[in-house]
C-alpha cells in the first residue's frame, strides 16, 4: 500500500521536526519534505508532489490565508491547517476552511510529553482523511445565486452556489410554531451550514445545530453565520426558547446541546457531561433530544463530517417519526457521517447540498415521506 505523501509547512523548524517525528512514526504517512515559508513550499509542491499539506497559518514572507487562496486557484489539494487555538486563530482558520482547507489541528506545544499519542493520533487521522476528501474550490460570495424569484426577505449576502431547487418553487409562507430543525455536522459542516443559513428565509422554522468545534471557535463561527444570514444566530444558552427565525448553535466543546419541552415550548439545554462518541457537543446528544421531546415536529439534517457521531440519533429521530435528510455523498468534502447515518436505516432523503433548503421549506409545508434513492 503507498504511503500518504505529506508536505510541511511552518516557520518554526521545532515545529517542523515535530510534526515529521508524528507522522513518519506512523507506518502508512511519510514527510516527503518541509518548507518554512510560502515560497519554498510553492516549489517543493512542484518537485514532490505531496498528496497533503500541513499549513501553519502565520508564516513570513507571505501569510498562510494569502498561500492558500493562491494554492486553491491554482494547484487546489488537501491542506490541514495547523493553527494557535486562540480567538485571532480562530477567526483566521475559519477564513481558512471557507477558502477550502480540509480541517484544522491546534498547533502542539513544546512540551506535549504527557499528550503527544493523542495529539499524534488527531493530526495522523486527519491527513488520512484529508487524503480521502474531496477538494473544494474556494468559496465566492460576490454574485447573488438564489433563485429568479427572491425570497421574502434578501439574504445580506449572496450564497455561494445556484440552488438545484430554487426556494421560490416552495411557499414563502409556512407554519413554524411547532417545527425545530436539527442540523449536526463536523469535518466541512462551517461551510456547509453556511450555505443552508445563507438561504434560509427569515421567518424559517426555529433551528438547533450541533458542529464539532474548539470552544475558542464558537463565539467567531457564530458571529460569521450571524452575518450571512437573516435569521438571528445565536449560540446556544442554557433555557433560550427557540423562536422562528433563530439558529441557536452548540458551544464549541464545553456542553451538548439538547432541545426539551417546556410547557408548549421548546427550549435549549445544555449539558457538561462526558463526550459522546469522543465529541462534546455531540451530534448524537443532540438528535436523541428531538426524538425524545420533539418527535414528528422535527426535521433532521445531517452534514459533511467524519465519523459517525449522530447515525443512531438520526434513527431515533426517523423512528418517531420526524423526517431526516443526509448530504449526498457528492458534495460532502467527507461522506462519513451522513453515510452511516443511511447504513442505519434512518434517513428519508439523500440530497445534495444545494438543494436541501428547498427540501426543507418543501416539507414544512407537506411534510411527506419518501425515501429518495
Amino acid at each position: 500500500m503507498d504511503k500518504i505523501r505529506v508536505l510541511v509547512v511552518d516557520d518554526s523548524a521545532l515545529i517542523r521536526q515535530m510534526l515529521s517525528k508524528i507522522i513518519n512514526a506512523t507506518p502508512d504517512l511519510e514527510v516527503v519534505g518541509t518548507a518554512s515559508d510560502p515560497y519554498i513550499a510553492k516549489r517543493k509542491i512542484k518537485e514532490l508532489n505531496p498528496d497533503v499539506l500541513t499549513l501553519d497559518v502565520e508564516m513570513p514572507r507571505m501569510d498562510g490565508l494569502a498561500f492558500l487562496r493562491n494554492l486553491m486557484r491554482l494547484h487546489p489539494m488537501p491542506v490541514v491547517m495547523v493553527s494557535a487555538l486562540t480567538e485571532k486563530g480562530a477567526e483566521t482558520t475559519l477564513q481558512a476552511l471557507e477558502y477550502g482547507a480540509i480541517d484544522y489541528v491546534s498547533k502542539p506545544q513544546i512540551d506535549i510529553a504527557d499528550t503527544f499519542y493523542e495529539y499524534a493520533q488527531e493530526i495522523n487521522g486527519k491527513i488520512r482523511m484529508a487524503a480521502e476528501a474531496k477538494v473544494k474550490p474556494m468559496v465566492d460570495y460576490k454574485k447573488i445565486a438564489l433563485a429568479s424569484q427572491p425570497l421574502k426577505v434578501l439574504p445580506k449576502f449572496s450564497a455561494d452556489i445556484i440552488l438545484e431547487n430554487t426556494i421560490s418553487k416552495f411557499p414563502r409562507h409556512f407554519k413554524t410554531t411547532e417545527k425545530i430543525v436539527a442540523i449536526g455536522a463536523s469535518t466541512g459542516g462551517t461551510e456547509a451550514i453556511k450555505v443552508l443559513l445563507s438561504t434560509m428565509p427569515a421567518n424559517a422554522p426555529g433551528i438547533v445545530i450541533s458542529q464539532h468545534i474548539p470552544a475558542v471557535f464558537s463565539t467567531s463561527f457564530t458571529h460569521r453565520m450571524n452575518q450571512i444570514s437573516v435569521m438571528q444566530v445565536l449560540e446556544a444558552k442554557d433555557g433560550d426558547v427557540i423562536l422562528p427565525g433563530h439558529v441557536y448553535i452548540a458551544p464549541g466543546s464545553s456542553h451538548h446541546l439538547l432541545v426539551v419541552r417546556d410547557g408548549a415550548r421548546y427550549v435549549c439545554h445544555l449539558d457538561d457531561g462526558q463526550p459522546v462518541n469522543r465529541h462534546r457537543p455531540s451530534v448524537d446528544v443532540l438528535f436523541r433530544s428531538i426524538a425524545q421531546n420533539v418527535g414528528p415536529n422535527a426535521i433532521g439534517i445531517i452534514l459533511t463530517g467524519m465519523g459517525d457521531d449522530g447515525a443512531r440519533g438520526m434513527k431515533e429521530m426517523h423512528d418517531a417519526g420526524a423526517l431526516t435528510i443526509a448530504q449526498d455523498r457528492e458534495t460532502s468534502v467527507v461522506w462519513g457521517m451522513p453515510g452511516e447515518a443511511v447504513n442505519w436505516g434512518g434517513v428519508d432523503f439523500i440530497l445534495p447540498l444545494s438543494s436541501i433548503t428547498g427540501k426543507v421549506l418543501s416539507l414544512c409545508e407537506h411534510p411527506v415521506r419518501l425515501m429518495q434513492q
